[in-house]
């Protein structure tokens, strides 16, 4: 049978290539370098912001009509991915940018999304996203935050956790409930600013892994908000929110793939290197197993996760079921993937002086936020395709 070059079911597109090049390329010379230094420091990660900014990388889900580089949800996904490659905690950049915004996008209307999008697309402030409170995490219905209308602004009070990027970000997309008797139904989304009287953050958390990326409680303490920095009707910020989460844990996925495939290569140079017995440890076949099942299952994933970003950016009916999948398997095998690193360089993975073990302490969060692998489990069932 004869080759077909021009089949291009199952292959990205010619510019999502170029686009992993020119990604990849720039997280090598100005993102890697700093890598280690932003983990063992704990410091927000300035150089990659300053880099992906300059190449516009910083946020490029923005549409074109607010200035920004219009970009799919696979292109995306491959500029997450390669950035996560290098350094997990500056990928939160692109990411959250996207989590924090993409309510905006989805059911903001049109004078919040020119305020919001422009300064964002140039690079004027990063996005946050609060959902989750510190008896709010999985049941985020369970939320305490309020939001009282007072003539023609909202007064918000309450506490919000595990905020990514707090504190950096200059906007923080906010749910809050409006009506308590409605429950989820209750819940309302706002767009509050750090400059806002009455906004203040928590200390840092002390975290295992992704330490370069601040995480911390927002307080609002009485804040007066315009009535027009509503994300859509009152009442359906919960929804806003659970529909946020179908597109984006597909970019929680991709930074999976990029700190698997980064522990991949890493150990894969290595054993090539390394000698025992007299030859490389390459050369063992019980090595070579270990390497074939990571590569193969990090292909698995990445399948999944490019076809659950084709279906984000046609908002198939089974996005969520696929979300949650490429989301779950791809944290679970990354997991797995840079625990079978640290094993393959023995010793030295175990050691700071080699970025494996870094990788592995990063990939662990991939399995815990944008939702448990436990709740995405729950997800899938009850969204069987």
């Amino acid at each position: 049978m004869a080759g077909s070059t021009d089949f291009d079911l199952y292959r990205p597109a010619e510019e999502h290539e170029m686009l992993r090049e020119t990604v990849r390329a720039l997280a090598e010379a100005k993102i890697a370098p700093f890598a280690a230094a932003v983990d063992e420091e704990a410091r927000f990660p300035q150089e990659a912001l300053d880099a992906l900014t300059a190449a516009d990388l910083h946020a490029v889900h923005v549409p074109e009509e607010y200035g920004g580089a219009g970009a799919d949800a696979l292109a995306t996904v491959i500029v997450i991915e390669e950035v996560a490659r290098a350094c997990v905690s500056s990928s939160l950049i692109p990411a959250v940018n996207k989590l924090g915004s993409l309510p905006v996008v989805l059911s903001g209307s049109e004078a919040l999304k020119k305020k919001y999008l422009g300064p964002l697309a140039k690079g004027d402030g990063m996005f946050s996203y609060c959902l989750s409170e510190p008896d709010a995490g999985s049941d985020a219905a369970g939320m305490k935050t309020r939001a009282v209308r007072d003539g023609d602004f909202w007064v918000l009070n309450g506490v919000k956790r595990w905020i990514t990027n707090a504190g950096v970000s200059e906007y923080y997309t906010v749910m809050a409930v409006t009506d308590p008797e409605k429950r989820s139904k209750g819940i309302s989304a706002f767009v509050v600013e750090k400059s806002d009287e009455g906004v203040s953050f928590g200390a840092p958390e002390k975290k295992l892994g992704i330490k370069g990326s601040p995480t911390r409680e927002v307080y609002f303490d009485n804040v007066r908000i315009p009535a027009d920095r509503m994300i859509g009707e009152e009442g359906t910020g919960f929804a806003t929110a659970m529909k946020t989460l179908d597109h984006t844990r597909i970019t929680i996925a991709a930074q999976a793939l990029g700190v698997a495939q980064g522990a991949l290569d890493y150990a894969k140079g290595y054993v090539q290197e390394r000698k025992q017995f007299g030859k490389p440890i390459a050369d063992f076949q019980g090595v070579q197993f270990m390497l074939a099942d990571m590569a193969m299952k990090l292909e698995a994933a990445r399948q999944l996760t490019y076809s659950a970003a084709a279906k984000s950016e046609r908002v198939d009916a089974d996005l969520t079921f696929f979300g949650a999948a490429a989301k779950c398997f791809a944290s679970d095998v990354a997991m797995e993937i840079t625990t079978d690193a640290v094993q393959l360089l023995g010793g030295y993975g175990y050691t700071r002086d080699y970025p494996v073990e870094r990788m592995m302490r990063d990939a662990k969060i991939t399995q815990i936020y944008e939702g448990t692998n436990q709740v995405q489990r729950i997800v899938m069932a009850r969204n069987l395709p």
